[in-house]
């Protein structure tokens, strides 16, 4: 009965899983595995024959960095004009730093070029190098290249997610502090404050109607009415000490405040249970359109407040764009918030509903993009594989919002379950594959492989650190997403993220990930010829 179970793939992936989640959870002095005790427990049965059901693998990177773009789409872009020069220097120093590690110790240990490039690739746990040096040495040698990748790659996985939980707490770095740093610094949050207005350009003027309040990056939502903050109408008109309650971001404020008038302190009752709702857009004819044209006061009697987008929340202003699956903050009366909700397709149930139909269109055109081949010249060329391709397209619907028919919009904690469950299906895949020949290549090769894998994972890791921390001046946070993606770890990624509520790891790992696919796809043909000049292939 129990060769029967044991030769159950299905029950072996996750009978895997369960036991890796438990050794996971398991805390010495605070230090945790977390989900990244997957790949221990399935190095384990990889050692020891046993097999998970074919294509595992590949259906939980896909949907692990599916879940990874949207998450990092809003502030990706954003992201790459105020550092991806930093991190894609970063990004090229480590591939750069291990390729030439690979050299200089495939030449003082002899190893030929074929194994040395393989080790490169498992190093950098990068499949498109692999491809690539395979490629490039058919046949025997090609052979090697796949013995140097089983070496190292173990230690290029474990290596890399062992570094990323043991450095903050080796450096004393409270994670959950520097995130809550982090936030503060890039991200202002959202305040509202009581102005009484006396601008004389203003008095006289309709609130619905005043073009002066489109570059206000504030909202009016309120105003005093005998005696208590009441939700505006289209009547309402700026007067000689009328007050407002305006929301905008902390850095915009003191600007909205100077704009209006003068910051006032009255304690005002206010109903913001019925008269602030959360609702989501689903009308197909609303969406796509600016909020200045909508003109929601005059036309509706409400004002929309905030408005979260993939998990994003933001004050938005009249240039601001809605988007289907965009849940709005509106401020009006009961009646006005129904009827409002009636016409924009509101219906509750929605704010926790997945659109299905547009998750397996995006990953079907991410798998798509990545199995596309583009040219380098020379007979070279890269492919974004199955780890770059749903990436892309999850980073332009993340930013986006939609691309076509096709909607990013995924309820967070829907997100977060298939990100998880994507990365553990992944993580068992890699620790059997990675397991079921590491005892017997290193009995082949001898101690030496083994020793310059780990060295070439080192330099790789450290040089990253280095550049990141020292040269740049980075937070611990963005470093180590940055270090992921520089050595293509997606395992090391979700152990990182499991640390932290922090989106700045994820942004990172993006933002350096593509520059590190391509560079090590090229370096891995050029690691052969430097080689294979001296050694042999």
């Amino acid at each position: 009965m129990f060769d029967i179970l044991l030769n159950h793939n299905t029950l072996v992936l996750f009978g895997i899983i369960f036991f890796g989640i438990a050794l996971g959870s398991i805390k010495i002095y605070g230090l945790n595995l977390g989900l990244s005790g997957v790949l221990f427990v399935a190095l384990a049965a990889g050692h020891y024959r046993l097999a998970i059901p074919n294509g595992v693998g590949q259906l939980g990177l896909a949907l692990f960095v599916y879940c990874v773009g949207l998450s990092a789409g809003n502030r990706f872009f954003s992201a790459i004009a105020k550092q991806g020069s930093k991190l894609a220097v970063m990004s090229a120093v480590i591939v750069g730093v291990s390729a030439l590690f690979t050299c200089l110790c495939g030449i003082w240990f002899n190893v030929p070029a074929g194994i040395s490039s393989g080790i490169f690739a498992g190093a950098c746990t990068s499949t498109p190098a692999l491809a690539a040096a395979t490629e490039s040495l058919p046949g025997a040698s090609g052979s090697g290249v796949s013995i140097g990748y089983g070496i190292a790659y173990p230690f290029g996985v474990v290596g890399v997610v062992l570094f990323v939980q043991l450095l903050p707490r080796l450096l004393h770095f409270d994670l959950h502090k520097e995130a809550r740093a982090m936030h503060a610094k890039q991200e202002a949050s959202i305040i509202s404050r009581l102005v009484r207005v006396n601008q004389p350009n203003l008095l006289g003027q309709n609130i619905a109607d005043c073009k002066l309040l489109d570059g206000l990056h504030c909202m009016v939502t309120r105003v005093v009415r005998d005696g208590r903050l009441m939700p505006l109408t289209p009547e309402d008109t700026f007067r000689e000490g009328t007050e407002v309650l305006i929301v905008g971001n902390s850095d915009t404020m003191p600007h909205g405040i100077a704009f209006l008038g003068e910051a006032c302190e009255n304690p005002y009752p206010m109903d913001s249970q019925k008269e602030r709702r959360k609702l989501i857009l689903t009308n197909k004819d609303y969406a796509g359109r600016k909020l200045r044209d909508l003109k929601t006061l005059r036309t509706d009697g409400v004002i929309i407040s905030r408005i979260s987008r993939l998990g994003f929340t933001f004050v938005p202003t009249g240039d601001t764009t809605l988007e289907r699956n965009d849940v709005l903050t509106v401020v009006g009366s009961p009646e006005n918030l129904t009827k409002y909700g009636e016409k924009i397709g509101h219906r509750s149930q929605d704010m926790n509903q997945t659109d299905l139909l547009s998750l397996g269109f995006g990953l079907s055109l991410g798998i798509i993009l990545g199995l596309v081949n583009f040219s380098l010249g020379n007979g070279m060329g890269i492919s974004l594989g199955i780890a770059g391709g749903p990436l892309i397209v999850a980073l332009l619907l993340g930013h986006f919002g939609r691309l076509g028919p096709i909607v990013g919009y995924i309820p967070r904690p829907t997100r977060l379950l298939l990100q998880d469950l994507g990365l553990v299906f992944f993580l068992a895949d890699a620790g059997i594959k990675g397991g079921a020949d590491l005892v017997d290549t290193v009995a082949t090769h001898g101690v030496a492989v083994f020793v310059m894998g780990i060295i070439v994972t080192c330099a790789g890791m450290f040089s990253g650190y280095f550049v990141g921390m020292k040269v740049f001046k980075m937070n611990i946070l963005e470093c180590l997403g940055g270090i992921c993606g520089g050595m293509t770890s997606t395992p090391a990624l979700g152990a990182i993220a499991s640390k932290t509520d922090s989106q700045a790891p994820v942004v990172s790992y993006a933002t350096a990930y593509p520059v590190a696919l391509i560079l090590m796809t090229i370096i891995a043909k050029v690691i052969i010829q430097t080689i294979g000049a001296v050694v042999g292939i």
